[in-house]
Parts: C-alpha cells; sequence; structure tokens
C-alpha cells in the first residue's frame, strides 16, 4: 500500500453537543479543510479510576527525543505511601510541533516493559497529548530503586522538525489493590533466542505477558496486508498475511495469540484519519498474555528454563516484529516449594490457505487457525489444584487490490478464544471463557488527480464470563470501534493538499462492574462531538 495517501470532500450536517467532558464545536466553526492546527488528540477510552485514598507522585522520566538515543535515570520508590498499593497510575504527557512522523516507544523500570506506545503526528503549531495507563501489576518492581530506560526513536533534520518532549510520573495510592497483584515480576535472561526464566520454586500462577508489535516503517508494520507469491503486490510473505505470537517453554508449545492489527497515526497512507482520533491501542499498546500456570510443576524446580517468544509466519531472516517478555508470577504464602507436573500438550496442525485470484482487481482470500490445549497440576496445601488452558485462534481476511495499487482493500476478522478452568480437589471448579474479536475494513483509492481517499473501520470488541460452580461470578463486555474517512492531494507541499476528513470513535464496556459509554466525533480537525451515556444495567 502506498505509505502517504489522501480523500474526497465530505458532506454532512454537524450538530452542536454538549457533554460531560466538554462542548463539541458548532458546524459553523469547522473549516472547509484542514488547517495549520487542530484539536490535541483525545480518544474515547475511560481513565483509569482512582480510590480516594492517600495518594503520592514519582516522576519517573522527563526526555526530549530528537535522536535515538534512549533517556536513562533512576527511579525511587515514593515515601509516605506505604510499601503496598491500592492502586498505581502511570501518566505520560507529551507536546511535539513542526513535522514529523508517528513514532514507536517504551518505556522500561529495572528491565520490566511497563509501557509500550506510539505517538501523534504533530500539527506546524504544536499538539499536546497524554496517555494514562493502570500499572499496578508491576508493584514489585516499584518497591526498589531501579533504573529507567526510555526511547522514542525520532529523526529530527530539515525536513522533520518535531522534537517529542515527554514527562512521565507515577502516583501511588496508599491501600491493598481489589486483587492481589503479582508478587514477582520477573524478565528474562540471556540474549534473544537464547532466553531463561527462573522462578520460584512456590510459584502458583504465572502469567507472561508479550508486547508485540510490528515495526514502524517495513512491511511487517501492515502484516495483515502482506501477499506470498506469485501475486503482485509491493509488500511480499513467504506464507501470506498470518502472524501469530507464540511462547515456548524449553522448546514446547505453551501459548498462542493473535496479535492486534495495530494501525499507528500514520498507517493506511493518510496521517488526516488520525489526527484528532487515534486508532484503537495506538497509544496504550496493550501485551498479549499467557497463562502458562499449567506449566508450574516444571518451573517449580528452580533451575532456569529456556522461554522465547517468536512470531509465526514473518519471513525468515526479515525483521520487523519485537516481542518483550515480563513473566508474573504470584507465590504459595504458606509453602517454600510447590511440586506438580505438565500433564497435557496438545495443538492442532497449524491451519494456513491463502489463496491468489489475478483480475482487473487482485484478490487474496486467507483462511488460517490454530488450536492449543496445556494442563497441568500443583499439589498445594490446599490440596492438588489442576489447570487447563485452551486457545484457538482464527483469521479471515480479503485483501482485493488493483494493479499498481492505486485501489487497495482489506476486510480482516481475526478471533482469539481462551478458556482457563481451574478445579482444586475442595471447591467447585472456576471457568475463566474470553472471546476477543479484531476487525479492519478499509479501502485507499488514489485518483488521476492525485487526490488520495481512505476510508477505514477498526474494532476491537472482547468478552469475559467467569462461572464458578455454574454460577457466574464476573462479566463484561467491550466494543472500541473506530471509523474514519479522510481525502488529501499527495505529493504537494502540505499547504497545497486541501485535506478534509471525519473520525469518530464510540467506546463501550458493560460489565458486573459497571458502565462506560463515550463518543467522539471530528469534522477537519475539529472536535464536534464528546458524548457520555451510560445505561445502569
Amino acid at each position: 500500500m502506498r505509505r502517504r495517501l489522501v480523500m474526497s470532500m465530505l458532506a454532512g450536517a454537524l450538530l452542536l453537543v454538549s457533554t460531560l467532558f466538554g462542548t463539541g464545536a458548532a458546524a459553523a466553526d469547522v473549516p472547509p479543510e484542514f488547517g495549520t492546527d487542530w484539536h490535541d488528540p483525545v480518544t474515547a477510552a475511560p481513565p483509569v479510576p482512582r480510590p480516594h485514598t492517600r495518594s503520592c507522585r514519582v516522576a519517573l522520566a522527563e526526555a526530549r527525543f530528537r535522536d535515538f538515543t534512549p533517556y536513562r535515570g533512576a527511579y525511587t520508590p515514593p515515601r509516605g505511601c506505604g510499601e503496598r498499593w491500592s492502586k498505581v497510575v502511570l501518566r505520560l504527557d507529551g507536546t511535539v510541533k513542526g513535522r514529523q512522523f508517528d513514532r514507536l516507544g517504551y518505556l522500561h523500570v529495572g528491565g520490566v516493559e511497563i509501557l509500550r506506545t506510539s505517538t501523534p503526528e504533530p500539527s506546524p503549531d504544536g499538539i499536546a497529548w497524554h496517555v494514562e495507563k493502570d500499572v499496578t501489576r508491576y508493584s514489585d518492581t516499584f518497591r526498589r530503586a531501579q533504573d529507567v530506560e526510555m526511547l522514542i526513536g525520532n529523526v529530527v533534520d530539515d525536513t522533520y522538525t518535531g522534537v517529542i518532549d515527554v514527562r512521565v510520573t507515577l502516583t501511588f495510592y496508599a491501600g491493598r489493590p481489589a486483587s492481589p497483584a503479582p508478587d514477582r515480576v520477573l524478565t528474562l535472561a540471556g540474549t534473544p533466542g537464547a532466553t531463561t526464566l527462573t522462578t520460584p520454586r512456590n510459584s502458583e500462577r504465572i502469567v507472561a505477558e508479550v508486547y508485540a508489535t510490528g515495526s514502524g516503517g517495513g512491511c511487517e508494520e501492515f502484516w495483515y496486508l502482506t501477499v506470498a507469491e506469485p501475486a503482485p503486490y509491493s509488500c511480499k510473505a513467504g506464507h501470506g498475511p498470518y502472524r501469530e505470537v507464540q511462547i515456548t517453554v524449553d522448546g514446547r508449545l505453551a501459548g498462542i495469540a493473535a496479535p492486534f492489527p495495530h494501525v499507528w497515526t500514520g498507517g493506511w497512507s493518510n496521517p488526516y484519519l488520525w489526527y484528532v482520533v487515534p486508532g484503537p491501542r495506538a497509544f496504550d499498546v496493550r501485551p498479549l498474555e499467557y497463562d502458562l500456570t499449567p506449566f508450574a510443576g516444571l518451573l517449580d524446580d528452580g533451575r532456569p528454563h529456556r522461554v522465547e517468544a517468536s512470531v509465526v509466519g514473518v519471513p525468515a531472516g526479515q525483521p520487523g516484529w519485537s516481542t518483550p517478555v515480563n513473566v508474573l508470577v504470584w507465590q504459595d504464602a504458606h509453602r517454600a516449594r510447590l511440586t506438580g507436573a505438565l500433564t497435557a500438550n496438545r495443538a492442532t496442525d497449524l491451519a494456513d490457505s491463502s489463496v491468489y485470484t489475478p483480475g482487473t482487481q487482485n484478490r487474496v482470500d486467507t483462511e488460517a487457525g490454530h488450536r492449543l490445549t496445556v494442563a497441568g497440576y500443583l499439589d498445594t496445601p490446599h490440596g492438588r489444584v489442576t489447570t487447563t488452558v485452551t486457545r484457538a485462534l482464527a483469521d479471515d481476511s480479503a485483501h482485493r487490490w488493483t494493479d499498481g495499487e492505486d485501489a487497495d482493500g482489506l476486510d480482516a476478522t481475526w478471533t482469539d478464544d481462551e478458556t482457563v478452568t481451574t478445579a482444586a480437589a475442595a471447591g467447585p471448579a472456576r471457568t475463566t471463557h474470553t472471546h476477543r474479536t479484531y476487525t479492519v475494513n478499509g479501502t485507499t483509492t488514489l485518483g488521476p488527480d492525485g487526490r488520495l481517499r481512505t476510508v477505514l473501520t477498526l474494532g476491537d470488541r472482547a468478552a469475559l464470563v467467569q462461572r464458578q460452580g455454574g454460577r457466574r461470578t464476573v462479566w463484561w463486555r467491550l466494543d472500541d470501534t473506530y471509523s474514519g474517512d479522510a481525502t488529501y492531494t499527495v505529493n504537494v507541499p502540505r499547504e497545497q493538499r486541501h485535506a478534509v476528513g471525519t473520525s469518530n470513535e464510540r467506546y463501550r464496556r458493560r460489565g458486573s462492574d459497571g458502565c462506560y459509554d463515550r463518543s467522539l466525533t471530528t469534522a477537519q480537525g475539529v472536535l464536534t462531538q464528546d458524548r457520555t451515556r451510560c445505561r445502569a444495567r
């Protein structure tokens, strides 16, 4: 797909809407096209809820990124809020002005990745944005003084003038968390391809998380559009677009997950789609999670074990993915050592069919999927506990394009179903089922007049149900949907692009813990609606 393309004039009435979060612009305030400035980036995702307890704030990083030199600093635990916290909230505040591409970044504390992010593209006049994240799960890391490393790789020269200024803080809230935070947060030792993990010998629950992202600037940024030979397309991959992030323990497949199809703020050749409202997860990249508890009987032997994360489908020898791993461990409070065993480790053959059909409009249809079941037990002070994890992935996509790629479109759906069942000798079994669905439906077209138009809808949906003894104890449903339509003239100076565009995002979450529903609408860089509505369940 061409990297920086555009879209046709948009029509329609814009309404003035007052909301809890502010007031949208009236139709008369919306310019006929993008100017030199626009509304600061904003997302419909909810702010992190905070408890009403004593709080302490710690500055974590403050840097100006103009190249690929990491910021390095030191973290000191807070004073006055104890050593156990009900919540820890990270906040990143950033500013940038001029001209700049979207950039990827990370933040490590004591070697633990606590944030992966990307940046908005700025206006000539400058923008400001912020990111919030609940990082309570990393409390073990925050209890000790640590080294801090942060990098948002950037290029500043005569053309790309935007220096990225960021400040990151942690706010600690005294008290006990609603659910127990991990006792230990571990990273893998060694080098890529030779990484090891040593867990405490009384680990009773083990969860790995992988911050998996396709790199900016290469075909793996748009992995879902890659095609296999002989299809005539600019981004090639040996078997087509199927990607799967796997984690192995001592060479045995321990977990599979569908990667999220991130779209950064220059994505789909059209930055005008994202100037105000970014795509889901663009600023807060959530890690993929793998329940490794079935392997606890093996990992609790006190020896180092080889643990590796990899991405299926990437052409051999081709870079493009980053897969840092954290391991979260909950320990048994009553016994220094637990014993157990892995009892099942079954995977289906990976199904991956990608069929090319030539024509005036070339087409590649992909159907792929994989299923894994792992099970194991631990003998604990409260009896034998067996954990079974079943995960099933599926990919169904249709990619269509014309010769020269002047028209290029994708309609794709990925599903990731996971069921975790924990059964103890005494008491009813607990089953947690999580269903994740990711969707991309969009088209970019370049007309003979040099006008590029992108129409795109992205969906991030999930549902969780937890049952114990047949009774539903926890549930929630999430639907985060973005849609945009933007057009500009390519290969001309910015002031001659005559760009127009609308976008909207609606984030809805309902569950046993309450509800949240917020909608944002923009036109030509102006926020025209910011509406919150939520019905009691």
